[in-house]
Parts: structure tokens; sequence; C-alpha cells
């Protein structure tokens, strides 16, 4: 063990405002981490979470086929009184938006969500497929009204298209990329989290210890992180600046890779966790500059 390992050992990780009295972990856990592992490591590892503090699970249908939302259930169920859980869904219109919504309460165990979103926002079609007569939107607005939903949101990977949703639906929060590379090579997130915060909306980050997109050439089989679908930061020092940079914005909390190795970092990081100083910026921006990034604006 390290010696910053040894000292986040046990440490409770800090806790910021979300919305109204709701208080999350900076850290939250990813339902993709239960993907591949036993009920029973699934249940220690939630157990072990807790423990740490970590408030904030965020799961989807879509990870595993199904799998991640079938072990979380049973996991979290122990502490889901006291949790906030948020999930999502990629149906774009309402009654498709019901169903899948009505099998992730069932997988999950619960009878609410406290954040349900509109997963991974891609473009000014989704927006429109939303917001039509019929879209998701108006079935969103009859389950806050219901309190089956406690907050809504979504997660996002177009700028254009995130702003306009921000514009244009009252959502609560935004999940999306807010990553070294992507902010200072490809200028994607400034403007999400400018708009984000001039409509009153809580940002959530993704991708915080992600570098670059895999290889072209290396086969999937041939990744080492078989559930990231980019190349994740995972020399502790790289990944440590990272995450403390993502956290060092204007956000409430980060989700890290569905990796069980990188959220364990990830944990170890946030414990310890520090506003980066004017030097540790300079490094961080050189570095993205010289990244790959993910998404460009």
């Amino acid at each position: 063990m390290t010696a910053s390992a040894a000292a986040a050992a046990g440490q409770a990780l800090p806790k910021r405002r979300y919305k109204d009295n709701v208080e999350l972990s900076i850290v939250g856990l990813g339902g993709v981490v239960m993907m591949g592992l036993e009920q029973q490591e699934c249940n220690r590892r939630v157990a072990a979470a807790w423990e740490r503090g970590i408030n904030y699970y965020d799961v989807a249908p879509t990870y595993g086929d199904g799998e991640a939302e079938i072990k979380l259930g049973p996991a979290l169920e122990p502490y889901r009184k006291n949790a906030f859980l948020a999930c999502k869904t990629t149906v774009r219109d309402a009654k498709g938006a019901q169903a899948e919504f009505e099998r992730s309460l069932k997988r999950l165990r619960t009878d609410h969500f406290d954040l349900y979103q509109f997963h991974a926002v891609s473009s000014m079609d989704d927006v429109r497929k939303i917001l039509a007569p019929g879209g998701a939107a108006e079935f969103f607005f009859k389950m806050k009204q219901e309190g089956k939903i406690r907050y809504a949101g979504f997660s996002a990977h177009n700028a254009e298209a995130a702003v306009a949703l921000l514009d244009q639906f009252p959502a609560d929060s935004v999940l999306f990329p807010v990553n070294f590379a992507c902010w200072h090579s490809g200028g994607f997130g400034p403007q999400i989290l400018e708009q984000a915060k001039q409509k009153g909306a809580a940002r959530m980050a993704l991708k915080g210890m992600a570098e670059k997109p895999w290889p072209k050439d290396l086969a999937q089989k041939d990744r080492k992180y078989q559930k990231c679908w980019y190349q994740p930061l995972d020399e502790m020092d790289k990944a440590r600046l990272a995450l403390r940079w993502t956290l060092s914005q204007e956000i409430t909390a980060a989700v890290p890779p569905g990796d069980e190795r990188l959220f364990d970092m990830a944990v170890e990081i946030a414990a310890l966790f520090k506003p980066l100083n004017k030097q540790e910026e300079a490094q961080v921006a050189a570095l993205g500059k010289s990244t790959e990034p993910l998404f460009r604006a």
C-alpha cells in the first residue's frame, strides 16, 4: 500500500451540494463496476463504498444489457433509503421510456429514482425527439409530478445538443465529460458548464480519468480495460492530477471509469482531494493540449 493509499484508507469522501438540501459524495459509483462480478462481490463493493461515505450511485439499462441494474439492485437494497440513485433511458418517446423506467424500477428494487436522465444525448435530433409531442420529456414531467422521479436531468456527449436541451428543458442536472483533454484540446465542456450554471442545473462529471481513444489497430480483446471504451489513465500520478482537475471545476460529483481497479483508485484520490494550485493547473493544461480528446465541441 502506498503512503497516500494508507492515508486515504477508511477516510470518508467529501460531499458537495447537488440541489436543495441534497449533498452527494464527490465520487459516485457507476453501475458498470458491477458488470462481470459475482453478486457476492457486488454486495461487498457496494457495502465498502457505503462505508466510505459514497451515497451517489449511477446506472443504466444499457450497461451490460441490464446486468448492471440486476446486480446493483440487491447490492444497494440495504442502503437504498438513504442512497441517491440515478438511472437513465436512451428511449426518446414517452411510451417506450415508461416501459424501460418500470423495468429499471423492478431490477433495482425501488419504487422511485432520485434522478432519472435522458441517456447519452448526442445530437439535435435527440433533443427534438425528447421534446416533441409524445416525447420522453412528457413522461419525465408526469413521473416527477407523481413523485416517482425526484429530479430529472440528462447525460450528454454533444455540446450543441446539451446547451440546447438545457435551454429548453428544466433539467435539475447534467452529466457530461469534464475532462482535461476534451476541455483544453477539444474545446468541449466549458459551454455546457456555463449554460448549466445559468439555468441553475447541477453539474455532474464523466471521463475525469479518461486519457484518449484506444489505438485503432488495438483489438477489443487486447485492451487492458475491457469495460472502458477509451484508454484510461491508470498511472497514479497522472490519474490523480486529471481527477483533481475535474473535481476542481464547478461540479458536484464525478463518476469514475467502470473498471473496479480504476474506481478504487478514484476513491483513494477523492478521499484526499485538494484543489489544484496554479502550477498544477498549468501542468494539466499543457498535458491536455498535447492529448487527443475523446470529444470536441
